[in-house]
């Protein structure tokens, strides 16, 4: 499937919204705790199996990501959407099948391993597309689309639980919610499909300096640098201390001040997860739009710096105010999502918009591995200190000493990126694919 060009006069306005279409449906992946709860009952699963589906996920999301983004660059986003589409809802139509079986291990594959398959090219299938197109705003661009990754769960976490109400929570009634969530992200993800372009030769109009610019560098020699392995901290680092509050967040909370003379209920618990998620999604646009107006690595030291400090906060006085609990984690979380959202530009800047889809691809392996360091950290930590008798805020105090400790690891990872050697730059973008000829025997 060739790349489809853009007509003289096309609006490059009508991208972030293609790229939305595919953001918001796989975004669903952060609602999957809503159908926790009855697949535990329905087919008797313990906390650990009922996680699984989601972990999978995650690990073939970042593992997709990494071997199929050269495949994105070479093949365009209308291509790249389409594997995303086809794969994501045949994970849920998979999983259906499971549900009404009772098979779990198909809803495993189903969900898991094909839908993160899904998840993986459907994240970084617009990158590169709306690099180009905005050459001047990348951050801004990226952001919006990779907003829509965070702000899925919004609606997806309120229309599951809906259509659970309404099916049925039981195994038939679960298969009938998946059957709906595969049919209906096919049809919205496929809006994406049809609206998406990649533009022409030159510039976009009003769109500022060309999107060909500056140094360019191929995702092969990308990996080759310091500076990619230096974003590849940085972006662990700040995930693994994002994710440590999310994957817990409604447990830690109710932990902190359940001593208190006000402890909070499951109903203010649960709001509070959803108030990280608009944190999440919000900081996203908000800080990676920043990042357009001040830089990408004065960005990440506030990111990797304030939520550093934060995180101090929240262990030496959290228990002792819930507004101040409540609000470092929300900064600590538009940390987490604009952290996402920023890395993109970050890497046009570095290694230029040649194969920045592709690297950015590679650079996802980072999210695989901080999705289980976060919360290995934070679950160990808190069962090793309920087994020793402690309780409330001591089960965490260690654990947010170590997000510390990687936050400061991820700070000097970014003080030490400087730009590319020039011995890895593509001597200019129409030789680029003289460049790649090049190479292919060598990575055959």
């Amino acid at each position: 499937m060739s790349p489809p060009v853009a007509p003289v006069g096309w609006s490059r306005w009508l991208v972030p919204p293609a790229a939305l279409s595919v953001h918001l449906s796989i975004g669903q992946a952060y609602a999957w705790s809503v159908f926790k709860p009855p697949l535990e009952s329905a087919l008797g699963l313990s906390g650990t199996q009922s996680a699984l589906p989601f972990q999978l996920g995650i690990v073939m999301l970042g593992l997709s990501a990494a071997f199929g983004g050269t495949l994105v660059e070479r093949n365009g986003p209308r291509w790249a959407m389409t594997v995303a589409l086809i794969c994501f809802s045949s994970g849920f139509l998979i999983a259906s099948l499971g549900a009404a079986t009772e098979q779990y291990w198909l809803i495993v594959f189903g969900y898991g391993f094909v839908g993160g398959i899904g998840l993986g090219i459907g994240y970084i299938s617009p990158v590169s597309t709306l690099i180009k197109w905005f050459p001047d705003r990348p951050g801004m661009a990226t952001g919006i689309a990779i907003m829509g990754f965070g702000g899925g769960a919004l609606i997806a976490s309120p229309w599951s639980a809906q259509m659970l109400e309404s099916f049925g929570a039981d195994s038939s009634g679960i298969a009938v919610a998946f059957l709906v969530h595969g049919l209906s992200y096919a049809v919205f993800m496929t809006l994406g499909v049809l609206l998406v372009r990649v533009p022409r030769g030159e510039k976009p109009v009003d769109s500022g300096p060309s999107a060909f610019e500056g140094p360019q560098v191929s995702a092969r020699d990308a990996i080759r640098t310091p500076q990619f392995w230096c974003l590849w901290v940085i972006l662990c680092m700040n995930v693994s201390a994002g994710i440590g509050i999310l994957e817990k967040a409604a447990p830690m909370i109710t932990d902190f001040f359940a001593e208190s003379s006000t402890p909070v209920s499951a109903g203010a618990a649960a709001g509070f997860v959803a108030l990280l998620s608009a944190a999440n999604m919000a900081g996203r646009i908000t800080w990676s739009s920043t990042s357009d107006l001040i830089g990408r690595k004065n960005i990440y030291r506030v990111y990797l710096g304030v939520g550093a400090l934060m995180y101090l906060l929240i262990a030496q006085f959290g228990d002792s105010s819930k507004p101040l609990f409540i609000v470092c984690a929300l900064v600590i979380l538009s940390f987490y999502g604009g952290g996402f959202a920023t890395i993109p530009a970050y890497l046009k800047d570095l290694f230029g918009t040649y194969q920045v889809g592709a690297i950015h691809g590679r650079l996802l392996t980072a999210w695989s591995t901080a999705g289980v360091l976060g919360p290995l950290i934070v679950n160990w930590i808190a069962d090793r200190q309920e087994e020793a008798g402690k309780s409330g805020p001591d089960l965490y105090g260690m654990s947010f000493f170590i997000m510390i400790g990687l936050l400061v690891v991820g700070f000097v990872a970014n003080e030490l990126v400087r730009p590319v050697h020039p011995r890895f730059h593509i001597p200019a973008p129409k030789e680029a694919a003289d460049a790649v000829q090049r190479q292919q025997p060598e990575s055959a």
